[in-house]
């Protein structure tokens, strides 16, 4: 069995309705939106927007970042809306991981005629 994998069902499910209502090709932001609204209906608690410090030399450091969507405290969601997906894009998703500990992250992409094409499922 997949790490959490009911989780990340509900996810998942969560998405292809939102794209299955709103279609490839809007901003990122309306589908984070949107999709917070759908993990709402499913009754899965998440953060958005998730600060994400970095730690130095045993120095806390804001840099700035943010996580698109944490949910549960298990499953990190890295949002995006693009043509192409890039290594630096994966490398992200995998980094978000790493410095947080957590050990699933899905990366969705919305600008896909099929949502199922634009997920990936990431573990460490």
């Amino acid at each position: 069995m997949l790490i959490h994998e009911r989780l990340t069902e509900k996810i998942v499910t969560s998405a292809i309705e939102v794209h299955r209502h709103l279609g490839p090709g809007l901003m990122e932001s309306t589908y984070e939106e949107c999709l917070c609204y759908e993990l709402t209906q499913h009754e899965l608690p998440f953060e958005r927007q998730k600060e994400l410090p970095v730690q130095y030399k045993n120095v806390t450091l804001k840099c700035g970042y943010r996580i698109d969507v944490v949910v549960d405290e298990k499953v990190i969601l890295e949002l995006k809306c693009v043509e192409t997906i890039l290594p630096v894009h994966k490398a992200q998703i995998l980094t978000y991981l790493k410095l947080t500990k957590m050990e699933v992250g899905l990366f969705i992409n919305f600008h896909v005629p099929v949502l199922r094409d634009g997920i990936k499922r990431f573990v460490l």
